[in-house]
């Protein structure tokens, strides 16, 4: 599966009804709850990688990436910007990137 199959599935699955579908009823929850949840897995990633759990990592991360496709689908940011923005990024070594940014934490 790639990352634009996920999205694809996101879409038909928020388009159902929020009685039938997870990802229909969390958006349906609004920007907020989509966002909480991301940050959530987010927080479960990190602490699986920091502890050393690999299957768990695998797992969380699942969840982060359904999660932030679920935040761009409930903001109508299309993952072909985000892809966009990254392709823009290869063009120079990540410290030069970095470096071009205003805020540099």
């Amino acid at each position: 599966m790639t990352l634009e199959d996920l999205e694809a599935r996101v879409a038909l699955r928020a388009a159902a009804s929020p009685d039938e579908s997870y990802t229909a009823k969390l958006i349906g929850r609004g920007i907020e709850k989509c966002a909480q949840k991301l940050g959530e897995e987010a927080t479960e990633a990190v602490i699986a990688a920091v502890t050393g759990n690999r299957a768990e990592l695998v797992k969380e991360s699942a969840d982060v990436l359904y999660h932030l496709l679920v935040v761009l689908a409930a903001s109508n940011v299309p993952l072909a910007e985000i892809m966009a923005e990254l392709d823009t990024r290869t063009a120079q070594s990540g410290l030069a990137e970095k470096a071009s940014r205003k805020d540099n934490s």
